[in-house]
């Protein structure tokens, strides 16, 4: 569909997803997804700091060529994927929280949606705003690795929410006490969904990432088994990962496992929400809700013109970071957010694509790190299908 540089072919033989991965030959068998190589984004996060939760693919010897087109799925697959083909928001507000400031978010996001045929979405239209932790129009430090992370956040709304405008919150610092104000200006703008692509440690509830009416998610990792904050909160939507990959000759088109790399698990920190159920077996918050696309091997095209560790173009990534913004604009798309929207999506799981196979790691109870028929760890209640269940 676009020229490819010999730089990029280099990329596109990384990541089979650029011409679609083919889906094993019977239902009941699942896709295998070669290995790609990939680095995270941002270094493990110091006690009362969060980590962006996105991982860059790479070559084997940690490279990232300059790439002329884009090699991952695209907006037109990602609304296919999750059956939002016909779906709009009517101009709702999806808010995305991220640590400093990425210098180039706007011109960046204007390329992305350029490429992909999408209207412009620009400070000027009203579509677009980008604010400190406060609202104001002094923005933090440059930071080019949180930058490749906010790209990657803002393009995923632009994809599956094409016609969402966009708040980018920044916040002075990683530190949960900047993010949370940031979280809380948020709230306080009339948005119908916030999206939280970083994890700490599981810690204990912080009322900055309580509000009602809104989808306040969050990714829950990308170490395999294990909880982390604020993913953890029992207020928030705990976003997880799988692998996607085309499925020709079945009705969807597409066809899902739970990523490796997803976190999951039973908070020890936060209280058990009323709405979760003892599918869960934990007495504490489990995690993860919801989940869509995380695997690096089947990631997703970013555009960010900042280098990074010699990366900057058109790239191609995973982790949570990708999923937490698509299931926030997913809730944007599908506006019933009164109350805690987590309790909606509970009880309206015949909305989502139950993943029933996959694991993230070894654990007891399994439910918690193995995917199979009804809620599981890695992919919670299963991905959207369509907006009935948001």
């Amino acid at each position: 569909m676009y020229p490819k540089s010999a730089a990029l072919k280099a990329v596109v033989a990384l990541v089979p997803l650029a011409v679609g991965l083919v889906a094993a030959s019977t239902a009941n068998a699942a896709p295998t997804h070669p290995a790609v190589h990939f680095r995270n984004v941002c270094s493990a996060p110091a006690a009362g700091y969060a980590a962006c939760q996105s991982k860059l693919v790479t070559t084997a010897s940690g490279a990232t060529p300059a790439a002329a087109a884009p090699g991952g799925y695209n907006p037109v697959d990602i609304r296919s994927a999750y059956n939002l083909t016909s779906s709009s928001s009517g101009g709702r507000t999806v808010a995305i929280v991220d640590a400093y400031n990425a210098a180039t978010a706007e011109a960046d996001l204007g390329v992305y949606r350029a490429q992909f045929g999408l209207s412009a979405c620009t400070t000027a239209n009203g579509c677009f705003r980008k604010v400190n932790q406060t609202g104001g129009s002094s923005l933090p430090p440059n930071n080019a690795s949180w930058g490749q992370e906010t790209s990657l956040d803002l393009d995923m709304v632009s994809a599956t929410c094409p016609d969402c405008k966009i708040l980018l919150v920044e916040a002075t610092s990683a530190s949960f006490a900047n993010l949370g104000a940031a979280v809380n200006y948020a709230a306080s703008q009339g948005v119908a969904a916030i999206s939280n692509s970083y994890g700490g440690s599981d810690s204990a509830q912080t009322s900055a990432y309580n509000h009602q009416g809104i989808a306040i998610t969050a990714s829950t990792g990308d170490s395999g088994y294990g909880v982390s904050s604020p993913a953890s909160f029992d207020s928030v939507i705990a976003v997880g990962g799988t692998s996607l990959s085309r499925a020709s000759g079945t009705t969807r088109g597409w066809s899902e496992t739970a990523w490796s790399g997803a976190g999951s698990g039973c908070s020890s920190q936060n209280a058990k929400p009323s709405w979760q159920t003892s599918a869960t077996q934990c007495s504490g918050k489990a995690v993860a809700d919801v989940s869509a696309v995380a695997n690096p091997s089947t990631g997703v095209s970013v555009y960010d013109s900042t280098p990074y560790n010699g990366a900057s173009g058109w790239l191609v990534f995973g982790g949570t970071s990708v999923s937490s913004p698509v299931v926030a604009s997913v809730y944007a798309l599908g506006g019933n957010t009164s109350g805690y929207p987590a309790s909606y999506t509970w009880a309206h799981t015949s909305g989502l694509y139950d993943v029933t196979s996959g694991s993230n790691g070894s654990c007891s109870p399994s439910v918690w790190c193995t995917a199979g028929p009804g809620w599981d760890g890695p992919t919670g209640l299963g991905t959207p299908n369509g907006t009935t269940a948001f």
